[in-house]
């Protein structure tokens, strides 16, 4: 099974290029050239990861984080940035984001960690499966007694 990415970025030409060689090497690559598209596309669809520009017009990527994992814990964000500060690294951290990578990415580095976030899906979603299965086994053990 190849990992679903939502790749959003608005500088299209930057966007194309690494979609394309992402598909290049077996992944599966829907692209949004605004955080509002992508919000919209989540709803949608189940990705794995979503690898998402930091800075964009309109709702800026931690914003678009934040608004992200409340809509969904288990999606796994990459941020990208042309420099990392310590700050936005503390920042996106802090509201959830799987990691931080300075940009242009090394592709290798990227599918790299996009492995790691569909593996981290996963096990987030055994997780809530074995949690909704204890508490339906409780509340049968309930109405027993």
């Amino acid at each position: 099974m190849s990992e679903k990415v939502l790749l959003v970025d608005d500088e299209e030409d930057f966007l194309d290029a690494v979609a394309e060689r992402m598909r290049a090497r077996g992944i599966e690559v829907s692209t949004a050239t605004s955080a509002r598209d992508a919000l919209e596309m989540i709803e949608e669809k189940s990705y794995d990861a979503i690898v998402m520009d930091l800075m964009m017009p309109e709702l800026e990527g931690t914003e678009a984080l934040k608004e992200i994992k409340n809509r969904n814990g288990e999606l796994q964000v990459i941020l990208l940035t042309g420099y990392v500060t310590p700050e936005q690294v503390h920042q996106a951290m802090k509201f959830g984001a799987m990691d931080i990578i300075e940009k242009p990415p090394d592709l290798d580095v990227l599918i790299e960690k996009i492995k790691k976030a569909h593996e981290k899906k996963r096990e987030y979603l055994q997780k809530s499966k074995r949690k909704k299965r204890s508490r339906k086994n409780r509340e049968i053990s309930n109405k027993e007694d």
